[in-house]
Order: structure tokens, then sequence, then C-alpha cells
């Protein structure tokens, strides 16, 4: 919680307040659904009244948009990273599962949203988190190609199959977290590494 110098509670600054509005439109998007939860509901949640909202976002659907293309970039930003940090392909793909899995565990929320909701996006907010997406595929598709040598179709397949274990955890994460990660680690694992088999 932000703090003054004398240790009281202070209110968030206007970036602060922004992002604490995206994390609350997360949790009730991801329980209501987009389209059954409305700006004063956003507003209640993130201590603001409703109209006051639109001091940070022209609409809900602006605040969906902002969510949906924020974690995208996020995601590609950060797995770039890690293969360019990498020594070798075997240790960008640890990287990438492990970059992968912890945000799986820290925000189901956000994977319930893009699930279920992108597609009440608007039409370029939409192609803009498709083509994110795409490119967050071929970053993975590069590594497992040339770790497992199989060719790129198959690295899509095997990258999307992982995804699909790794982003279960709006449903599957019924162990402790440390446990929940490496069994969403090996699964994952494994199930890129398929596709050097014949």
């Amino acid at each position: 919680m932000p703090t003054t110098t004398a240790g009281r509670a202070s209110a968030p600054g206007r970036a602060g307040r922004r992002q604490l509005i995206l994390e609350h439109a997360a949790r009730l998007f991801a329980s209501r659904g987009f389209h059954g939860v409305s700006v004063d509901d956003l507003g209640a949640a993130a201590g603001v009244t409703g109209p006051a909202l639109y001091r940070h976002f022209r609409s809900k659907e602006d605040i969906l948009a902002e969510l949906l293309i924020g974690v995208s970039r996020r995601l590609l930003a950060g797995g770039r990273a890690r293969v360019t940090e990498a020594a070798d392909p075997e240790q960008a793909l640890a990287r990438l599962v492990e970059f992968h899995v912890r945000f799986a565990l820290d925000e189901p929320d956000v994977i319930t949203v893009q699930e279920r909701d992108l597609a009440s996006l608007p039409p370029a907010s939409r192609r803009e988190v498709r083509a994110l997406q795409h490119e967050y595929v071929s970053v993975w598709a590069e590594v497992v190609e040339a770790v497992c040598g199989c060719p790129r179709d198959r690295a899509v397949a095997a990258a999307h199959a992982a995804f699909g274990l790794m982003n279960s955890t709006p449903h599957s994460a019924r162990l402790p977290r440390s446990e929940m990660a490496a069994l969403l680690s090996a699964m994952a694992d494994a199930a890129l590494r398929a596709a050097g088999r014949s």
C-alpha cells in the first residue's frame, strides 16, 4: 500500500490508480464476464466513482484492450529477454518455461479473460493482441526447433500444446504453489520435447 513519509496510507498516483483499475477489472471480468461488469462495478472495486473512471480510461472496452494488449506485450518482451540472456537453446527453453509458468500462476484471471472475452475487443485491438501472440509463439517455436531438431510446424504445435498445459491454472492450480509450478514445468517441458520424437 502506498504510504507517506509519516507512514500514513496515501492515495495512489495516476499510474498507480490505472494499474489498480486494471487489476480489479481482471478479477471482475474473470468472475462475471466482460458484459456482466458495469463501469460502476469497476469504479467501486477500485475506490472511485464510475464517472471518475473516465479520467483514466475512455471506456470499458478501453480497459479490456489495455489489459489484454498489455499482458501480450509483457509476455513477448519477457520471452525475448529470456532467450537473449540464455547461454544456449536448452537454457532458453528452461527459462521460457519458468517465465510462463510464473505468469500462469500469478495471473489466472487474465488467462480467463483472454480466453473468454477476446472477442469483445474492438477489431483493431483484437488484431494487435493476435499479432503479439503470434510473435510470442514464434519466440518459443524457434527455441523448440533448435532443441528438438524438428520442423517449424511441429515446434509451433508443441508450443501451443505447452501453453494449453501452463494456461490451465484457472482450473488446475490445486496444489501448493511450488508443487504446482514443478508439475506444470515438467509437463510443459515434456510436451515441447515431444516435438522432436517421430
